[in-house]
């Protein structure tokens, strides 16, 4: 069967329409339609039940769908790697990192790149999921845990520092705590979901956890930006923190995090010219950031 029968898939999975799936492949319904009977007729069972609310996949279209996308990425993978023959720093590569690394990080070295390469192509998944590299979800990226994947290439790349922080104007208003236990009569800023690091962060911040939390987000660009604007005290990496003069950093000496900086991708990448040489740029960045709170 063709790829294109479970791209189909995938789609209305994704959509919950025919209709949905229509618009975002680009293609009419009557064919979504018939990609999906088509299956439906190979498998000899239902993928979906309509309903009310649009279209429910049945069990086999969810076992599937895992398969389905390991499909896409497989195929999104070839694609950048077809295009990126040669030589020449040409082609797309695709780029994992976190939403505080992609947006407030990266982009001035995405900038020099394309200035050196005008032919590279960057496609930057700004997101704290975790994408396979072995699956060709990603080509390279940026991580905070160390990989266990022997297939993966690794640099270490330091450690990333975290701090407490509020804005100047926030502590003229309520105060600056002067210990943790002042933290108790601040509006704190924190995860609305609780995460691995929350879990960590309360062992050195006793009360850090939810239910303290003023103001909730697990968008961790947020709360920086809530933090900049005065909305209370919040964590935020202190190489960030070290470019806005309002911030003020809090309780230094009872309250400091570590982040283990990576940069990876598959071996299998090693020779391209696009990859190493985006690997390599990733590199230096992240070198930079991380020892920017040495010299400060």
């Amino acid at each position: 069967m063709s790829w294109e029968l479970y791209r189909t898939l995938l789609a209305v999975l994704t959509e919950g329409s025919l209709s949905g799936a229509a618009r975002a492949l680009g293609i009419a319904q009557p064919t979504v339609g018939r990609h999906i009977a088509a299956l439906e007729a190979a498998f000899k069972q239902p993928l979906f039940t309509r309903s009310q609310t649009g279209l429910l996949p049945t069990e086999t279209a969810l076992a599937l769908r895992s398969y389905a996308e390991a499909m896409q990425h497989t195929a999104a993978a070839l694609e950048r790697a077809a295009t990126g023959q040669g030589q020449a720093v040409n082609g797309t590569v695709r780029i994992s990192a976190s939403e505080m690394i992609a947006v407030e990080v990266l982009p001035p070295t995405l900038a020099l790149l394309r200035q050196a390469h005008p032919h590279l192509r960057i496609e930057l998944l700004a997101t704290d999921k975790m994408h396979d590299l072995l699956q060709r979800e990603a080509d390279i990226a940026v991580r905070m845990t160390a990989p266990k994947q022997e297939q993966l290439i690794a640099r270490r790349v330091g450690q990333v520092e975290l701090g407490l922080y509020a804005h100047e104007d926030y502590l003229q208003q309520q105060g600056t705590p002067k210990a943790m236990s002042d933290l108790s009569r601040h509006a704190l800023i924190g995860f609305d979901s609780t995460t691995p690091f929350i879990r960590a962060a309360s062992k050195q911040l006793p009360g850090w956890n939810r239910e303290a939390f003023t103001l909730r987000t697990d968008s961790t660009l947020a709360q920086l930006a809530m933090i900049r604007a005065g909305c209370g005290i919040g964590i935020c990496q202190v190489a960030l923190a070290i470019r806005t003069p309002t911030l003020v950093r809090l309780l230094p000496e009872q309250f400091t995090f570590q982040l283990e900086t990576w940069v990876t991708m598959h071996e299998d990448l090693r020779t391209s010219p696009r990859c190493k040489t985006t690997f390599d740029a990733l590199v230096a960045c992240l070198l930079a950031h991380t020892r920017l709170v040495q010299t400060a």
